[in-house]
């Protein structure tokens, strides 16, 4: 073996992990609007469809975030630390996880349209989703950092927007006529969807480490 091919085995596949990140991220793009269009139909058929559309997405982001970690056990050399790439993966993958989990609450507790709240936050998936994207993208090269620190302090403001809405629902839910078991249905529904805003403002985090240890 050549001097030039040993060294290339421990050359850094960085574009490999970029490529799968940014893979992740359209992929959650997809569910963020999946789960939009979901929610916005007026036939409940097609609601079904669209909701059942997000679990294969979730399959495939699963298969994604996957290959990221056998790379990760494949590669000697990674473009950033071993743990944030770890940490990354993970925090995208839990937006992920819990996009479908409130998909499958609208299906299995048969909630065929969303009301206004669930719309709202499908808002701002859609909103905190590409933000994600756009600070991902410029993870490659690190030449536009303002974007990335925009992109992070916007998914931060929607995280406390979708707090904010929690709270106006749980008053409104309570303070209504509602029959009791689908105030159970909807609560559950509420909280996971807020949870999905609080995993995007995780990965936004992760990537806020990631900029501040290598530009």
């Amino acid at each position: 073996m050549s001097l030039t091919s040993f060294i290339k085995l421990f050359m850094p596949k960085d574009k490999i992990f970029y490529t799968l990140f940014e893979e992740v991220a359209s992929t959650l793009s997809e569910m963020a609007d999946t789960f939009f269009k979901a929610v916005s139909d007026s036939d409940p058929k097609i609601t079904e469809q669209y909701l059942r559309k997000i679990e294969d997405l979730e399959h495939k982001n699963d298969e994604t975030t996957h290959k990221i970690f056998i790379e990760l056990g494949r590669n000697f050399i990674t473009p950033f630390d071993r743990e944030d790439i770890h940490a990354l993966a993970t925090a995208l993958d839990d937006v992920a996880d819990y996009i479908w989990g409130s998909s499958k609450r609208m299906l299995n507790y048969s909630i065929d349209h969303g009301d206004n709240i669930t719309k709202e936050y499908a808002q701002i998936f859609l909103k905190a989703t590409k933000a994600l994207g756009t600070a991902i993208k410029e993870l490659r090269d690190m030449k536009d950092l303002r974007a990335v620190t925009e992109s992070c302090v916007l998914i931060n403001s929607l995280e406390n927007e979708a707090d904010e809405l929690l709270d106006s629902a749980m008053m409104h839910l309570f303070n209504s006529s509602i029959d009791p078991v689908e105030l159970i249905k909807k609560k559950d529904l509420y909280e996971m969807l807020e949870i999905v805003t609080d995993k995007c403002e995780d990965a936004a985090n992760v990537v806020e480490t990631i900029i501040i240890k290598y530009s």
